[in-house]
């Protein structure tokens, strides 16, 4: 059950930076999507969101293989 929440967990975000990544996509194609006013809020509601799911998965990525001592020694936790 806990791998299924850990699956979940990295679902979502995945799934709002490629939501992000479309509407980056429709604004350099013109195409404007119904709940945004202008082209240029819809292009930075995509960075936002692509930037933010990238974010946490790639953090979620990096503190599991901290905890694992899988990192490098600059990036392992200070005791």
């Amino acid at each position: 059950m806990i791998r299924i929440v850990a699956l979940l967990v990295l679902v979502i975000p995945g799934f709002l930076a490629g939501v992000g990544i479309k509407l980056m996509r429709d604004m350099l194609f013109g195409i404007l999507q119904p709940p945004f006013p202008v082209l240029w809020v819809q292009f930075f509601a995509g960075l936002l969101l692509f930037v933010g799911g990238l974010g946490f998965v790639a953090g979620f990525i990096f503190r599991r293989d901290r905890k694992q001592n899988k990192v490098q020694t600059k990036f392992q936790a200070k005791k």
